[in-house]
């Protein structure tokens, strides 16, 4: 248990917290600029089984925010390579690829294995199929979004609680909207994915108080930060 000493000597979390840690499942839909922090936490942290999937390949591009990465993978599966560095950090952990795209076909199949969807995507129409698989299901979901400097966090479908449409009730109008700009400073997703670890960790362990019902955001040009009550 010395891999984990740091974290079970923290009244919240102790060898009871440990062992639902190494119990959980989680699931983990893009691992890019938010999915790489969320992963190499949750891995570190002794999640006992993570599922990594997403279609993309590693580009050059990725290295200033995708931590997972290095230049040596660029042009290869991002799932797989993902796979490979989160077994390399946590030999004890399982973890799962998926190196493909997350569609209205695969989507009740894979999120059925796992107990915790978190968000590391980068698009509307992802999230609302997230959302309803959850609902479906009966899944926790764990939302995060970035854009240049900003960011968000909120837990969905906990307990009964509110689900992604209570925060973006009109499907369609969200979808019609022209994409945002590509410009983001690296460290914004890495703030916003170990947020959401955060999260992950606390719904496991059963401390704290959740993210539902409540929307948080930031803003990294001047650390100010909000609670809004869905």
């Amino acid at each position: 248990m010395e891999r984990y000493n740091r974290q079970m000597i923290l009244p919240e979390i102790g060898e009871e917290g440990q062992e639902k840690l190494r119990q959980a499942r989680v699931l983990i839909v893009g691992v890019g600029g938010l999915g790489s922090p969320v992963a190499l936490y949750l891995a570190g942290a002794g999640v006992g089984t993570l599922g990594v999937i997403d279609d993309d390949v590693v580009s050059v591009s990725n290295l200033q925010r995708q931590v997972l990465y290095t230049e040596h993978e660029v042009g290869m599966s991002k799932a797989l390579q993902a796979c490979t560095r989160l077994k390399a950090l946590n030999s004890n952990i399982q973890v799962k690829a998926y190196p493909e795209r997350l569609t209205s076909h695969n989507a009740l199949q894979i999120f059925s294995d796992y107990d915790i969807i978190v968000d590391g995507c980068d698009n509307f129409a992802t999230r609302y199929l997230i959302n309803d698989t959850c609902v479906q299901l009966g899944k926790i979901y764990v939302y995060g979004a970035i854009r240049a400097f900003d960011g968000q966090v909120s837990v969905f479908n906990y307990q009964g609680g509110k689900t992604y449409r209570d925060l973006f009730p009109d499907e369609q109008e969200m979808l019609s909207m022209p994409a945002p700009p590509k410009g983001v400073l690296g460290v914004t997703p890495g703030l916003v994915g170990c947020a959401e670890a955060n999260e992950v960790v606390k719904i496991i362990c059963g401390y704290g108080e959740v993210l539902s019902g409540k929307l948080w955001q930031i803003d990294l040009k001047t650390l100010e930060s909000y609670l809004i009550l869905l």
